[in-house]
């Protein structure tokens, strides 16, 4: 299995299992010289750790990192730069009962055809446990593109049916689920309770602005900057669609209401998401991904085990009631991971 790296100028590969020793990740092609704050780092992962936000998972994991090389005196040395998190609160007994029985929304029907084997506990490698190695790798390259003048933020515009109406982006950081509208925000939080309280799981929708990004970025054909970026979003395991600018909503508009118009000032709209041809515009590059409702839920469910036979089960363990609460500053992490990795092709390092 040869998947595990992503990027170009700038790679990371991941390593580790959701209830194994430890995750990790190895980065690299970074620029040298370059300081690190390793507290933003922390602050950045405590923003997802299992057992960091009411609202999510019970298990209740550090999530602290171990610089394992890549940094000297203090600075990265442009040589791969190791980051190791051990895990510390597993409980794979949850699993034991369920170990020979496929779970419905999970990869464990897929990776025991193509495989012939598994790691139960807790889903093994296409757990969301291993994003945890992504958003170490994803902080420090956040870092890296603030000095350049980038900023990513992301949001939560929707859980389950309740819509954030409100753009007041000094909100996210003021309530549980991220989202830029307070009102919105409580009934998020109920509903998420709500979730909880009846043994299932809600999704919703991700937004994510990037400002600063120059003109430039991205490699036609086939590495466009769109299309680097949805490869990166998309392969967070609970994200099932994505749309840049108008995205779906431009199927039903006019060319004349879609083309984005430029005056000397600039563009005057931006339906089409800071980036056309697949090469950014200089102008905000703007996205939404859909996220699913949490796949382990405790509701009894319909599955068949790996003999084949009709099982009925619930999932038991500590599972999160919506992934949307965690997955926000993972979104973050890849949509930096990837334009820095674009960031060096363009401007080297």
């Amino acid at each position: 299995m040869a998947a595990n790296t992503f990027g170009t100028a700038l790679r990371i590969t991941t390593f580790g299992e959701s209830h194994g020793n430890a995750i990790g990740v190895v980065i690299d092609g970074l620029e040298s010289n370059f300081t690190i704050d390793f507290d933003q780092v922390a602050l950045q992962m405590a923003r997802r750790r299992p057992g960091g936000n009411r609202l999510g998972t019970e298990r209740n994991e550090a999530d602290a990192i171990e610089v394992l090389s890549g940094i000297f005196e203090g600075k990265t040395t442009g040589t791969p730069l190791a980051i190791l998190i051990r895990n510390t609160n597993q409980r794979s007994t949850d699993y034991t009962d369920i170990s020979k029985i496929y779970r419905p929304g999970h990869a464990d029907y897929t990776w025991q055809k193509k495989f012939n084997i598994r790691d139960w506990r807790g889903g093994g490698r296409s757990s969301g446990r291993e994003t945890a190695a992504r958003l170490a790798a994803g902080a420090i390259a956040l870092q890296i593109l603030e000095q350049k003048g980038v900023k990513i933020f992301s949001y939560a515009i929707q859980i389950g049916p309740i819509k954030a109406v409100k753009r007041d982006y000094s909100q996210i950081r003021k309530n549980l689920v991220g989202s830029p509208d307070a009102e919105a925000a409580i009934l998020m939080e109920q509903l998420i309770d709500k979730m909880r309280s009846e043994k299932d799981s809600v999704g919703g929708i991700i937004e994510t602005q990037i400002t600063g990004v120059p003109v430039g970025l991205g490699e036609p054909v086939f590495d466009k900057a769109d299309a680097l970026l949805a490869h990166a979003i998309v392969s967070i395991g609970a994200v099932k669609g994505i749309e840049f600018g108008s995205g779906f909503e431009s199927a039903a508009k006019k060319g004349s209401e879609n083309n984005d118009e430029i005056g000397k000032d600039g563009f005057l709209t931006n339906n089409a998401g800071g980036i056309n041809g697949g090469i950014t515009n200089g102008d905000t590059i703007i996205f939404r991904c859909a996220v699913k409702p949490t796949s382990s839920i405790a509701k009894e469910q319909k599955s068949i085990d790996i003999e084949g036979n009709e099982q009925q089960f619930a999932i038991e363990g500590r599972h999160d009631p919506s992934i949307c609460v965690r997955i926000i500053p993972v979104v973050e992490a890849m949509s930096a991971l990837t334009l820095l990795s674009l960031w060096y092709e363009q401007f080297g390092r």
